[in-house]
């Protein structure tokens, strides 16, 4: 095949804008960031400091949480400084840690949701039982398997690609390290490893849809054994920001991963990819704030003391009236 020489720095595309545009883009990218943050920071803290909320359930939750602070972490930063700089290289030792970071956040983040969607699955139907199968030692093996999976199960494809040839070009037509675009620039044989990928994510994104599936027809069976609306509603309640939340991710990967990619030009993955990784992660804290009763309840209590505790204050720093 001859002798191939590899680019230090690769050349991100990104989205072609106008420079008023992409400075609107940047302030918007800015405000979604920061929300991001605090929506997933106010989530950890909460689960963290209330004693009603340590439970598998949010358990699960704080460490989705974690995974969405991670995930936009991985690729809004790098594409902050590409649109407010114009300097849109990254450098193949930092593009290769990206893919990696990304997929292997991505692939967490199924083994998660399903695990969410077991626990809701016992929750419902079988709530006797439901703390002492979903005790603390059960959780905390789940959620391990579900980090150590994400990494062992990505480490190898990532090896390989490091170890190809890129001779073609070095601009990636992406806004970050995406292998489909990564690998039409390699000179050597893909086959092999865009076979891995599609079998591996075509695995994961899958068995966690029919476990899923299986999960929640059970739970449907059960809620509809429910004799009253009020329980049922209720029963409903506690598994409907799992499901909007999986519907989310499963929906936007089946199109990024699952479809074969000639099936899909490189330009109409970038939006799926932009609502994976920065409007997903973004929206989940407000998914669960807004549609769990009891997180609304205790950010109510905590705004409601934190007011009593800022008027108590400023009472003190008031003159004395006489």
């Amino acid at each position: 095949m001859g002798n191939y020489s590899r680019h230090e720095d690769f050349l991100l595309l990104g989205f072609l804008l106008g420079p008023e545009v992409r400075i609107l883009v940047a302030l918007i990218l800015i405000a979604v960031y920061l929300l991001t943050l605090f929506g997933n920071m106010t989530i950890l803290f909460i689960i963290v400091n209330t004693n009603r909320l340590h439970t598998p359930m949010y358990f699960f939750l704080g460490n989705l949480s974690v995974l969405d602070l991670a995930f936009s972490t991985v690729t809004v930063p790098n594409f902050l400084k590409n649109l407010l700089s114009g300097i849109k290289t990254i450098s193949f030792v930092g593009c290769m840690a990206q893919a990696y970071c990304y997929f292997f956040l991505g692939t967490v983040e199924y083994f998660l949701l399903t695990c969410m969607s077991y626990d809701r699955y016992v929750a419902i139907c079988n709530p006797l039982r439901y703390p002492a199968i979903m005790n603390s030692h059960v959780c905390v093996q789940a959620v391990s398997f579900c980090w150590l999976g994400g990494f062992f199960s990505v480490l190898y494809p990532t090896i390989i690609i490091t170890q190809l040839s890129y001779c073609k070009s070095n601009i990636i037509d992406h806004f970050f390290c995406d292998s489909e675009p990564l690998l039409k620039l390699s000179c050597s044989d893909t086959h092999l490893v865009r076979l891995m990928a599609f079998v591996l994510s075509s695995l994961v994104i899958l068995c966690s849809l029919v476990l899923t599936v299986i999960s929640y027809a059970y739970i449907v069976s059960a809620i509809l054994r429910i004799p009253t609306g009020i329980g049922r509603q209720k029963a409903f309640n506690t598994c409907a920001s799992h499901l909007t939340l999986f519907l989310m991710t499963t929906s936007v990967s089946i199109l990024l991963y699952v479809i074969p990619s000639e099936k899909s030009s490189l330009g109409a993955r970038k939006v799926p990819a932009l609502l994976s990784s920065i409007v997903k992660p973004f929206l989940s804290p407000f998914v669960y704030t807004l549609r769990n009763d009891l997180v609304k309840g205790i950010l109510g209590e905590i705004f409601g003391q934190g007011k009593t505790i800022v008027a108590q204050r400023l009472q003190k720093l008031l003159p004395c009236q006489i």
